[in-house]
């Protein structure tokens, strides 16, 4: 197995483990939009911190997307294979970010519990602007998926590393997305809210993890790739 196909295996299976993961994560995380959601994280601090690692797992597997297929895509443009492991990093640093604030909320809620009342408002406040902080730092990622997707997506279109048809559906997939968060940004709504031009976007993804790890990259296409990279390596080289 060259290494050309080794990438595009493991490529495949990142998009399935960051996809898998999220989708886990959410499931296990106690409801941030709840009322009491102190009291909730505070009597549910398991859930918290097996949400909080899953969520870890998707940012690492979303970031090492990008970083697995730049030896691929450098060879198209290295300034756009290299932007989009930048914006895909960023998408991994924000998703921490919510981490650190899901996990803070179960001490606070234990605080919260054994306060007064007084000092129970102050509490409540500062749990409230950390979910703010975690929906808004979610938000940001996902813009952060959406211009480093569109960078590699376009490389496809433009090296047919994959068919056409598979790419510009991730383009079109991607504008849905980016549209999804424009009315979250402007409306306050969560990005949920816009399931419907979200699903595309999680649709492509999966089925290009399986075309990754079933076909590959076009290998006409990677030839390509290699034979206009090869002389700038060898002006670096001399």
């Amino acid at each position: 197995m060259d290494t050309n196909r080794k990438i595009a295996i493991a490529t495949g299976v990142l998009f399935i483990i960051a996809t898998v993961a999220s989708l886990a994560a959410n499931a296990v995380t106690p409801d941030l939009a709840a009322t009491d959601h102190l009291i909730q994280f505070s009597a549910q601090a398991n859930r918290v911190a097996a949400g909080s690692f899953l969520y870890l797992i998707a940012a690492f597997s979303s970031a090492g997307i990008a970083v697995a297929m730049y030896p691929v895509l450098k060879r198209v443009s290295t300034g756009l294979a290299l932007g989009s492991v930048i914006f895909r990093a960023l998408e991994a640093a924000a998703y921490m970010v919510g981490i650190v604030c899901l996990l803070s909320l179960p001490t606070l809620g234990r605080q919260f519990a054994l306060a007064g009342a007084a000092e129970r408002t102050t509490l409540q406040t500062i749990g409230n602007s950390l979910v703010i902080v975690h929906d808004q730092s979610s938000l940001l990622a996902v813009f952060a998926v959406c211009l480093g997707a569109f960078m590699y997506y376009i490389l496809f279109f433009q090296s047919r590393l994959i068919p056409r048809w598979l790419s510009g559906f991730g383009i079109v997939a991607i504008l849905l997305m980016t549209a999804a968060c424009g009315l979250s940004l402007f409306s306050g709504n969560p990005i949920t809210s816009y399931i419907a031009l979200a699903l595309p976007f999680a649709l492509q993804e999966m089925i290009l993890a399986i075309w990754l790890i079933v076909k590959g990259f076009n290998p006409s296409a990677v030839a390509a790739g290699a034979a206009k990279a090869a002389p700038n390596e060898q002006l670096r080289a001399a």
